[in-house]
């Protein structure tokens, strides 16, 4: 509550601060934004961003960019819209994202810079407080000797953080100030993860990330853990899914000439990545994952095979997401390296160089999990060292990720598990292996981790308190270490569980039998009757936009970003007639589009008839990407009506833009025809009766796929006769 009480007055000092300097001119390092950081501000599009520059003379000069990208000062948009009228006032998060994003030395470099003072504002906030009430120049100057005395007892000796210089805080300070501001709102921790998460959403090439689901998986293999080590930390998502519960095992570890493994409960974090940006983002993001005095964080930029920063930490836990297929590791310079203890990496091996160095930094029983890619469990290249790591008991557990579980997303990947043994100690005599594909929808978005997670750790946690586990066919099994040394060592899942029974067995297909002739009955009953042969009707017609205009209905455009565990509809599910089925990352809520009941979503991409009414079920649901709603007033429209009425393939064609390698539907253009709702009710209940037909229709075909998929699978595993 103290810490509250502080950081409210830390924003009402900004905000007087601001009274007081009103009369400041703009700062010519003030931030600038682009046409879409413009049309992201006022909550429109592109094209009516182009359209003020070309209708207002008023509207703002660029100050930079280039011909075809201006940039515009961000204080002189802002007042600008407010005159308009066209936003009342910017949101705070917006204006902190807009001044990140512009600034001179790069996003990096500013994100790094509000990280540093979000650790200042929360570990020490009566100090920010008072030196957020000096001007702006003065603030630079005594800013870098506070950050110092916060970063130095955080970070240790060689930290990834560098305490930044008077000179160049000064084009930060704004972004500084307001960064404060939105802490007082949100939270230091919740304020950068929105910030880092918009950093990465906007540049997503640049970056390899571990998804939520797997990182956690990976923290819960591990088990409790007070030295966590993460050789290859990126933005330190694994060191910061770390179990933070109470009762992991003490231990003797050394921190490295850091002191002591860490305050109060002991914890201690060490990541290191060769990229020096990455480094120090995943340091800051994980201090203010930690409370102060918690625990310590020790990140290092250096490549960890060539220059590890670690040498003498024995970890309880690595967890660690290696780059895939790196030629380049170091296999010339490194041959004579004492972490080679299960033999020498091929140069095309580097996964298995990552895994021998995660072993290396493990105390005796601490356990590893890396993310593998699946050919490194099979390629012949590398199969003396994994013959090596099952005879000396080192490898435990194979487990086959989904495709689309982790980057790259193509392919299903593979966690292994390892366990450093202890001199003179008894190797275990089998192998878990556990697949699972079948556990989960494949799909990117369409993973039931929560299920996988259960699945995997009931199992996992089974085996390694018993030795053994029961096997599930085409699930999990433990496999004897001796079946599995022959030539070519071959760890894959799949190629050694047996399979699951044809469709749950011959009864289970003949549930599925019945089940869709169920369903074919009531395609039939629910079959509409044809139309009566009519000229088609005059009627005077309306378009969406004209609708919207006259308050009949309202337009919103999905995307927005939410708090984690929020459920999307997406794209996918609205073509597939699904639940809502997506995720949206952590982070503060942005105010998602939720839909309601009776709301008509339009994908707008794809050129496809395709209409979904909002039920009961799926209300309440945030609207994905690409997705177009529309909230029809029920005195005037019925959405039943709507909905059938855009669906018509010749409206969607009209309503239609073409690019050269996708279709665009403009919503707005989409007609209709002006009926009494009267006349709307009867033509929506038809429409109606269609969507529930259609409904059936899919839902036969995925019995359908089901019932010969479980007739082929028993007649090729011998559990159906063919007679």
């Amino acid at each position: 509550m103290k810490r509250a009480v502080l950081c409210a007055r830390v924003c009402s000092v900004h905000k007087q601060v601001q009274v007081y300097e009103g009369s400041r001119p703009v700062s010519d390092n003030a931030a600038e934004v682009t046409a879409a950081g413009i049309a992201r501000l006022a909550g429109v599009g592109r094209a009516a961003v182009s359209n003020w520059r070309r209708r207002h003379p008023d509207f703002p000069k660029p100050v930079g960019g280039t011909e075809t990208s201006p940039s515009f000062a961000l204080p002189a948009v802002e007042q600008w819209l407010r005159d308009q009228g066209k936003i009342a006032e910017v949101p705070l998060r917006e204006r902190v994202w807009q001044q990140l994003a512009g600034h001179p030395a790069g996003a990096v470099t500013a994100l790094i810079h509000a990280g540093c003072v979000l650790l200042l504002v929360r570990d020490r906030p009566t100090a920010w407080l008072q030196l957020s009430a000096v001007s702006d120049e003065k603030l630079a100057a005594l800013l870098s000797p506070a950050l110092g005395e916060v970063l130095a007892p955080r970070f240790g000796p060689h930290r990834a953080v560098h305490t930044p210089d008077a000179s160049a805080l000064v084009p930060s300070v704004p972004l500084l100030r307001a960064t404060a501001e939105l802490a007082a709102e949100l939270g230091a921790r919740q304020t950068y993860e929105f910030l880092l998460g918009r950093h990465l959403d906007a540049n997503p090439r640049q970056y390899t990330l571990t998804p939520p689901g797997p990182a956690a998986l990976m923290a819960a293999l591990a088990g409790p853990a007070r030295t966590v080590l993460d050789p290859a930390c990126g933005t330190g998502t694994l060191l910061r899914a770390v179990a933070q519960g109470a009762g992991a095992k003490s231990t003797d570890a050394q921190s490295d000439g850091a002191g002591p493994a860490g305050a109060q409960d002991g914890r201690a974090l060490h990541g290191q990545d060769s990229d020096p940006d990455l480094a120090a983002l995943a340091a800051l993001r994980l201090a203010l994952h930690t409370e102060s005095g918690g625990g310590q964080v020790r990140v290092a930029a250096a490549d960890s095979l060539r220059a590890d920063a670690f040498p003498r930490v024995a970890a309880d836990a690595v967890l660690c997401h290696p780059p895939f297929n790196e030629r380049n590791w170091g296999h010339d310079e490194l041959a004579y390296d004492a972490r080679w203890e299960y033999g020498f990496p091929a140069r095309t091996e580097s996964e298995l160089a990552w895994v021998q160095h995660a072993l290396a930094r493990l105390r005796e029983g601490g356990t590893a999990v890396l993310l593998m890619p699946p050919a490194a469990a099979s390629r012949r290249s590398g199969r003396r060292i994994r013959a090596d790591l099952l005879r000396r008991g080192a490898l435990r557990a194979v487990v086959s990720l989904p495709a689309g579980a982790a980057p790259p997303y193509g392919i299903p990947l593979h966690l292994w598990v390892l366990r450093k043994p202890a001199p003179g100690g008894r190797p275990s005599h089998e192998l878990l292996l556990v697949d699972t594909a079948d556990l989960s929808a494949a799909g990117r978005d369409k993973l039931d981790w929560q299920a996988l997670h259960s699945a995997v750790l009931d199992t996992w946690q089974t085996f390694d308190r018993d030795g053994t586990v029961a096997g599930r066919p085409g699930v999990s099994r433990s496999v004897s270490v001796i079946e599995l040394l022959d030539d070519d060592v071959d760890l894959a899942p799949a190629r050694h569980l047996p399979p699951p029974a044809a469709g749950g067995g011959a009864a289970e297909l003949a549930v599925v039998r019945e089940r869709l002739a169920e369903t074919l009955r009531q395609t039939t009953a629910l079959t509409p009757p044809a139309g009566e042969a009519a000229r088609p009707p005059r009627w005077p017609t309306t378009t969406v936009g004209e609708l919207a205009r006259a308050g009949a209905l309202v337009l919103r455009a999905g995307g927005a970003g939410a708090g984690s565990g929020e459920r999307v509809l997406t794209e996918q599910d609205v073509l597939g007639g699904a639940a809502p089925s997506g995720s949206l990352p952590e982070g503060p809520a942005e105010d998602p589009v939720l839909v309601e009941a009776g709301d008509v979503v339009v994908p707008v991409l794809g050129g496809g008839s395709v209409v979904r009414v909002v039920d009961d079920t799926t209300a309440g649901a945030a609207l994905g990407r690409s997705l177009q709603l529309l909230r029809p007033d029920p005195a005037a429209l019925d959405p039943w009506f709507l909905a059938g009425f855009l669906r018509g393939t010749a409206n969607n064609r009209q309503a239609s833009s073409y690019a050269s390698t996708s279709t665009r539907l403009d919503v707005r253009r989409l007609q209709l025809p002006r009926l009494p709702l009267a006349d709307q009710l009867q033509y929506g209940e038809r429409f109606r009766t269609l969507a529930e037909f259609e409904d059936a229709l899919r839902q036969a075909g995925r019995l359908g796929e089901q019932l010969v998929q479980g007739l082929y699978d028993g007649l090729t595993d011998g559990t159906v006769r063919p007679r």
